[in-house]
């Protein structure tokens, strides 16, 4: 806690990455948090002995420690063994949520309002994910991942309905954003959402596999299939939903893919009435 009446009461977040590094993550501040003097608007990589300005606070970033071990032979440092802090085969659902059209967005507000916007959004969606259940969330750049670890298989379908009902939390909260703040046009998001074996860290957040690729490439999708939500097919299999379901297959060639894949797609309007019907 820093005590200043001009550093907000959620001002900021330094994530540790899965690499080692860690990120500054502003939270929507009032008067901004700036590294070296430059104010950050998406996520920034911290280097030893970055300059921190948060309001009138001031600090510096050491990680003395990282810049060693970056210069050190990989062979003698037993950290970068793959086993030590990784467990495989975890079955996961990964949601990617994406702001549309946010490049022309930056390039037409002031520096100041679009760390506010994004700050303000980044910190909302932490909230819902977290409310609803998920394990750890990264911010990446303009997105959003989450992932929800499915310990217990008799309550997979449980926590899919909470992973579809922190979307939809997130499409209202992003509205709110929207709301609040004087952007010239409406945020919009796109997710993706998928369910597979993943690898994933222990101390240090870590999501990695063929499942977590695929949600990212759902939310691509998302755009050229015209709905706001895409789900992979293991996800909406686990959901066990009657044939007369509101969500709609589509084929869609994926990224890195060499055959089409088949995803499921809903708007947000159809996702809420959908949720609203469940118990």
């Amino acid at each position: 806690m820093l005590d200043s009446r001009s550093v907000s009461r959620l001002h900021a977040l330094i994530q540790k990455r899965d690499t080692g590094d860690f990120s500054l993550v502003d939270l929507g501040s009032r008067n901004g948090s700036f590294v070296n003097s430059h104010r950050v608007t998406i996520p920034v990589v911290l280097k030893d002995r970055d300059r921190l300005v948060f309001g009138d606070q001031e600090l510096f970033f050491h990680n003395p420690a990282r810049s060693a071990t970056a210069q050190a032979p990989a062979a003698l440092d037993d950290r970068n063994a793959p086993t030590t802090q990784m467990h495989t085969n975890n079955l996961a659902t990964i949601v990617v949520v994406d702001i549309r059209d946010f490049t022309p967005l930056a390039q037409s507000i002031p520096e100041a309002l679009l760390s506010q916007t994004i700050g303000t959004w980044f910190l909302k969606v932490g909230q819902v994910v977290q409310r609803q259940g998920s394990w750890a969330q990264r911010y990446i750049g303009d997105a959003v991942m989450a992932v929800w670890v499915h310990d217990d298989r008799g309550q997979l379908q449980s926590d899919l309905m909470r992973v579809l009902r922190s979307v939809h939390e997130i499409n209202l909260a992003t509205a709110e954003v929207s709301n609040t703040l004087p952007l010239p046009t409406a945020l919009r998001i796109g997710a993706g959402i998928n369910t597979g074996s993943a690898i994933l860290g222990g101390t240090e957040f870590t999501a990695l596999g063929d499942a977590v690729n695929a949600a990212f490439r759902l939310e691509a999708a998302t755009k050229v299939i015209g709905l706001s939500v895409a789900l992979g097919e293991r996800t909406f299999t686990e959901l066990a939903l009657s044939p007369r379901n509101p969500f709609t297959r589509r084929e869609v060639a994926l990224k890195g893919y060499e055959a089409l894949k088949t995803a499921w797609g809903i708007s947000f309007e159809d996702l809420q009435s959908f949720l609203s019907s469940r118990p």
